[in-house]
């Protein structure tokens, strides 16, 4: 009886059961030995089993056999290895090792006598219990890890390029993003499958796919995504990050910091009759993400409108061209250059169509599929001399301070001693992680993990900017910015507070002044000082943060010049930087 078991009811009578059984069981045991000890002497003298029997029949074998045959059992031993079936440690280790180098174990172990059913039998069994561990091992892992192709080492870095997934609440962004990680390989069939079971017991089976990018509880069950996701893909020439937005008004904030990071933006449409339209409409969030994408600095839009395989549309090209002809106008008005900057192509997520493979279904659509789009845009330009910027976007404690973010500009590598702004810490880089892959320099546009020595995790709050010392990045209260009201009611006068979202960074500012009116067509700037401003107009401003932020002029440094002003959950203007007000003393 083992002690560590439950105690039973009375000892005596556990003990009185137990002794007569294990008896028995030793009894049969020994008599299956004896029984699988015979057929063996026929075998003997096969090659491939002479060194699993040396120790176990060396009683039935006589001296010679021993002696004449260890070249023999050498040379097994290197071919194949897995059949040392011996007790004493040292096989047993081996034995071990070579499970883990064959891919199929058993496989050759089985092999050479059908008679040797204890020999063969153990390593089937040594096999099935590795087996079942490596699938409890797999079980218990609850993330999708991406398998991670080892780059070789003289290979030329991919380009790195950003994706955000924009668009209104349902239209099927993380669905896109799961299936495009599915296609590329990223996340492999089985993990999928499970999904599905899970999916399927919530009676949820449409939303499988969305999984793989939304991973926590809350987002599951609602099936809202509500953080950025955060995946990666590769094509022949290119290294994508996938970041997957929220598409809920509630949590716009967070799609900002995702869309600040991005070089590349996708907006996903849905088709479906009446969903289109509300994502459309003045409240939906198709307008705003359009808006703000544009504001974050992306330049280039690709408008995938999905659901297209729905019984309502059935890959319809009149529906399409709706769809299209209605999002035109509006993302001229945005800023996009529709010749140059915006692409669009019918696709749809649950099935995968025309992601990577073009479809039968659609034969009016001549152009590339979604990935092979993404592998044939042009390069982005991207300074790597210029001095470190890294704004900060989220933080957690891990063996030290990690942090993330995307590097705008300069390289960073291991050791580097950096100035974390604007609370001026000097930190020191420990290990650099590329999209959960470890290297020891990164350039512009990559996706960060850092690991920092020399500050604590408290001490850091996203918007937080890295900066290399010898050029560090501005910080202050007060700044010039020229305004655009996009909407809002009422008017807008000095004293307004809103809240700023600039790169990572949000903060609660003030109108304190208004300098001038800006004319939008002609570009002149009023002489006298307007003493509101309203919808649709376009005004230059002086603003005051309630804390000190890192923030550049729009001229010298773009990604860090463009900010939005949002208040009430509505975006009201867009702007940017034009000079940086020093405080008085």
């Amino acid at each position: 009886m083992d002690p560590s078991d439950t105690a039973p009811d009375s000892w005596e009578l556990e003990e009185d059961a137990e002794a007569p059984a294990a008896a028995a069981g030793l009894q049969t045991a020994f008599a299956a030995l004896n029984v699988n000890a015979k057929p063996f002497v026929p075998n003997v003298n096969a090659p491939v089993f002479v060194p699993s029997f040396l120790q176990t029949s060396a009683v039935e074998m006589p001296a010679s056999d021993g002696t004449s045959d260890p070249v023999a059992s050498m040379e097994v031993a290197e071919t194949a290895a897995p059949v040392e079936n011996g007790g004493t440690e040292a096989d047993m280790t081996t034995e071990e090792e070579t499970w883990e180098q064959k891919e199929e174990p058993g496989g050759d172990g089985g092999g050479g006598g059908e008679e040797d059913l204890g020999a063969g039998g153990r390593c089937e069994e040594g096999a099935t219990r590795k087996e079942d561990e490596e699938m409890m091992e797999e079980e218990e892992e609850e993330m999708p890890i991406p398998k991670v192709t080892p780059v070789p080492p003289d290979a030329p870095k991919k380009e790195h390029v950003n994706v955000v997934f924009i668009g209104h609440v349902d239209a099927g962004k993380s669905t896109i993003g799961g299936q495009i990680m599915y296609l590329t390989g990223m996340v492999d069939k089985r993990t999928l499958e499970k999904y599905e079971r899970e999916a399927k017991e919530k009676n949820r089976e449409t939303w499988y796919l969305s999984w793989a990018l939304d991973t926590n509880q809350e987002e599951r069950d609602k099936g809202k995504t509500v953080e950025v996701g955060r995946a990666y893909f590769e094509t022949e020439k290119k290294h994508f990050t996938i970041l997957d937005a929220p598409g809920h008004k509630s949590f716009v904030p967070n799609m900002i910091g995702g869309a600040s990071q991005a070089d590349l933006a996708v907006l996903v449409i849905s088709a479906r009759k009446g969903e289109f339209e509300t994502g459309f409409e003045k409240g939906g969030q198709t307008r705003e993400h359009a808006m703000l994408a544009k504001t974050a600095g992306v330049k280039h839009l690709i408008v995938l409108i999905n659901k297209m395989d729905d019984p309502t549309v059935n890959w319809s090209l009149e529906r399409y061209e709706e769809c299209k002809e209605k999002l035109l106008p509006f993302l001229k008005k945005v800023g996009f250059n529709p010749k140059k900057d915006i692409h669009f192509m019918p696709c749809s997520g649950l099935t995968g169509a025309n992601l990577k493979d073009p479809v039968s279904e659609c034969p009016w659509y001549t152009g590339l599929p979604f990935i092979s789009h993404l592998d044939s845009l042009p390069i982005f330009t991207r300074s790597s001399d210029g001095p470190v910027r890294l704004p900060i976007v989220d933080k957690y404690k891990d063996m030290g301070t990690v942090i993330l973010g995307k590097l705008e500009s300069g390289s960073i590598s291991k050791a580097q001693q950096l100035v974390m702004m604007p609370n001026r810490h000097t930190v020191e880089v420990l290990s650099l992680l590329s999209d959960d892959v470890e290297t020891d320099d990164a350039s512009p546009g990559e996706n960060l993990k850092l690991r920092l020595k020399g500050i604590e995790e408290e001490e850091i709050l996203p918007g937080f900017i890295l900066c290399s010392p010898d050029n560090l990045c501005h910080s202050g209260r007060t700044f010039d910015a020229q305004i655009v009201i996009i909407e809002h009611k009422s008017i807008i006068c000095p004293g307004y507070n809103a809240v700023l979202h600039i790169h990572t960074c949000i903060e609660e500012v003030q109108i304190t002044a208004l300098i001038c009116l800006v004319d939008k067509k002609t570009g002149e700037k009023s002489k006298t000082r307007p003493r509101f401003v309203k919808q649709d107009q376009v005004c230059i401003a002086r603003l005051r943060a309630a804390g000190v932020i890192c923030l550049e002029t729009f001229k010298d440094f773009p990604q860090m010049g463009r900010f939005t002003l949002r208040d009430e959950g509505k975006t009201i203007a867009i702007g940017k930087v034009l000079k940086l007000v020093p405080e008085k003393d």
